[in-house]
């Protein structure tokens, strides 16, 4: 070994983390001759797997994906299903959205008034004693007015007769459809809420409403109805720009590409050059949100806030909000001065972090099979997402209607007991309960399987869990033996021998799914006491005791880093399995010895690598996400015309930019997983060999003497 030429790290007594490696003449990269590992675990993952089939076959059995399609009117019938009088009537319409602001909607989940199917909502302010007055001069009011009533509804009924049969809503109101239901029409002026220019009106019992009071009705509402009737929209826009996202996404691919290969030639002016981009555009995003925050403060009118407009299909309402600016300029500010914070305290340490994604390029450029790999892992995660997500509809369907006894005004002992609409007008709840109506409440049953439905939920969500993590844990195993099988070749690419990660993903199916499965169920587990405990922050949002909001908050961020730890971990270890094979346990303790020994050589490398590759998954997905916005919006006509027929041009914007991360996640995590693997087989490698003639190192003498000169700067630290 040279004079400049230094020994692993030292800082730590071996005794407390194992022994240093030694040279071993017969190891010449990824142990051949392996055996079944953590058997026991891959038997038990195999049963779940199985247990998930058939609970997917069985929830397909019981459950009816129409409900999740179609909204449901007080009767339990869908609206717009095909071959049913409904068939025409997509719409829902309430026929009191006022009684929506109860209190009890938040406790029943439902709204304590009739709802019916429509073909269109309402256009205009009109109370049903003001179209008796103008249907004796105009036949034609009653004819627009019944569309909003029931079949059996007459025109010469008294208030009270009409209140009683409830056969009609006492006045109706301009409105537009969103997620399938008739929503009021609201709009600002002048700072103020209104409705086509009206902030009150007439709610057909002698009273005169306000706007606002509408507003808290339907915020009642969409807490209670169920948002995934918003995908009929969205698939209706997907319909539209899937071509279009295609290509987008295929652009991401080939930025991703291009930006892999220029790493291996100009890393470091790359680096900068994305860094100062980067800074540049969010600054600019800073100083456009702070013009935009100064031009609304001038108008002193402009009071709302996000919470008094309420949910608005038209996005653009948000933005003449100043709440709206001010918090995204903070979060820019946020975020521009995390990456200044971080480009000053690692600066030291880029250099190091770019050397190595350019020996990461080498490994890449000599195995190229490993930038198609994220092709497999993106095909299988889609099976596992879709089959969960299809699982979990279907178990959300199971069931025959359920009714609930509603009461608009007053209490009844019988409020929120079931009931049979057929003779509920004639059964000794209507008459002890007057007003009372037996509406539609959910799907559910009374037979075993309808009882256990909640515990087959959170089955559905553990094994997706485990299955994510599997996939992933599969695919850092094949590229770990692949780029090991690389690092350890003594000429390269001479030596590398044909088709290293075909052979390596071989491997870990074939003798390590039960240590895949392992580490998968420690991640899995520990993602699923997460979303347990924000599901009861979510329950508990509202109490005001002090400490278990406190309590929730720790626990929340001993997760978090838990999580964080456990996939450090277990990244490592599944790089040990694919080196030598051994068990799940084993190797995460190997992994961990082995960093722990080298600890300074550690401090140099992972964060400030991924901190690089983050920078450009950004790019990609940022500059993807403007060139969406300017087509979606229609504002590079003379390149391109964009679609014209969209509900939400924020779907195809959105997805376009999600996607492009993804891709871009999916490329940059090989070039990560390289940098991991090569690093832990350097560490290996320093402590296997001394540089002589007769033991040399696998590692190039550019990278060892650059890891060396950033040890001895963390040293004199």
């Amino acid at each position: 070994m040279s004079d400049e030429e230094e020994p692993p790290d030292s800082t730590y007594e071996e005794e407390d983390f194992g022994d240093a490696r030694t040279y071993d003449p017969d190891f010449k990269g990824p142990v051949t001759n392996r055996s079944c590992t953590d058997v026991l675990c891959c038997i038990i993952f195999l049963l779940f797997i199985i247990g998930y089939i058939l609970l997917g076959l069985v929830a397909w059995v019981h459950g009816d994906p129409r409900r999740v399609a179609y909204p449901t009117d007080s009767q339990g019938h869908f609206c717009g299903q095909k071959g049913t009088p409904n068939e025409n009537k997509t719409i829902l319409f309430y026929f009191n959205l006022l009684s929506c602001a109860s209190p009890s909607v938040m406790i029943n989940l439902q709204c304590p008034t009739t709802q019916i199917c429509v073909s269109k909502c309402p256009e205009k302010f009109l109370t049903y004693m003001e179209m008796q007055f103008l249907y004796k001069r105009d036949k034609s009011y009653w004819e627009d007015y019944r569309q909003f009533c029931k079949t059996s509804a007459e025109p010469v009924k008294s208030l009270p007769q009409l209140l009683m049969d409830d056969d009609c809503p006492t006045a109706v109101f301009p409105s537009k459809p969103f997620l399938q239901r008739c929503f009021p029409d609201f709009s600002t002026r002048n700072g103020n809420l209104s409705i086509r220019s009206r902030m009150l009106f007439q709610d057909g019992n002698g009273r005169t409403r306000s706007v606002i009071e509408l507003r808290e009705a339907v915020n009642r509402i969409s807490k209670t109805f169920d948002a995934r009737a918003l995908g009929l929209k969205v698939f209706e826009d997907y319909a539209t720009t899937w071509y279009w996202i295609l290509i987008g996404l295929t652009i991401a691919m080939v930025l991703s590409w291009m930006f892999l290969i220029l790493m291996r030639f100009i890393a470091g002016f790359l680096f900068w050059m994305f860094v100062f981009g980067v800074l540049g555009i969010i600054a600019y995003g800073i100083w456009h949100c702070y013009q935009e925050y100064s031009n609304l403060q001038e108008h002193p009118n402009s009071t709302l806030t996000i919470y008094d407009i309420g949910i608005q299909t038209n996005i653009s309402m948000y933005f003449q909000l100043k709440q709206t600016w001010f918090t995204l300029m903070i979060i820019l500010s946020i975020i521009e001065v995390s990456v200044i914070l971080m480009l000053i305290f690692l600066r030291n340490r880029i250099r190091v972090a770019i050397f190595l994604l350019k020996e990461g390029s080498k490994a890449i450029g000599h195995i190229p099979s490993t930038l198609i790999y994220p092709v497999l892992t993106f095909f299988l995660l889609s099976i596992c997402i879709s089959y969960w997500a299809v699982t979990a509809i279907f178990l959300a369907t199971s069931g025959v209607p359920i009714y609930k006894v509603v009461v608009p005004e007053g209490q009844c002992i019988h409020e929120n007991k079931t009931c049979d609409p057929e003779i509920f007008n004639t059964s000794e709840i209507a008459k002890a309960c007057p007003g009372a109506l037996c509406t539609f409440a959910f799907y559910g049953g009374k037979s075993l399987y309808h009882q256990y439905i909640p515990t087959f939920h959170v089955y559905n969500l553990f094994v997706f869990l485990w299955l994510i993590n599997f996939v992933i844990a599969l695919g850092q195993c094949a590229l770990a033996g692949a780029f090991a099988t690389y690092y350890w070749a003594v000429k390269k690419p001479d030596d590398i021998p044909p088709h290293p990660l075909f052979t390596a993903f071989g491997r870990a199916i074939r003798y390590h799914t039960g240590s895949l499965a392992f580490g998968s169920l420690i991640l899995a587990s520990i993602q699923m006491f997460k979303m347990i405990l924000q599901y009861v922050d979510q329950r508990l949002k509202h109490a005001h005791n002090r400490f278990s909001k406190l309590l929730q908050c720790c626990l929340r961020c001993c997760f978090w880093c838990l999580e964080k730890v456990v996939k450090f971990l277990n990244r490592n270890a599944y790089i040990m399995i694919a080196i030598y094979g051994r068990n799940f346990c084993r190797s995460a303790k190997d992994a961990f010895n082995l960093l722990m020994r080298n600890i300074l050589k550690v401090a140099v490398t992972d964060e400030v690598t991924y901190f690089v590759l983050f920078l450009g998954k950004i790019l990609v997905s940022g500059s993807m996400g403007i060139l969406a916005f300017l087509f979606f919006t229609r504002r590079m006509t003379m390149i391109a015309e964009g679609p014209t027929s969209l509900n939400y041009y924020w779907v195809p914007l959105l997805t376009i930019i999600f996607g492009s991360y993804l891709i871009a996640h999916g490329f940059f995590s090989v070039y990560a997983m390289c940098v991991e693997t090569i690093f832990i087989c350097f560490l290996d490698d320093l402590e296997r060999n001394d540089g002589s003639t007769a033991r040399p190192y696998y590692v190039s003498q550019s990278l060892l003497k650059i890891f060396q000169d950033q040890n001895s700067k963390t040293k004199n630290e």
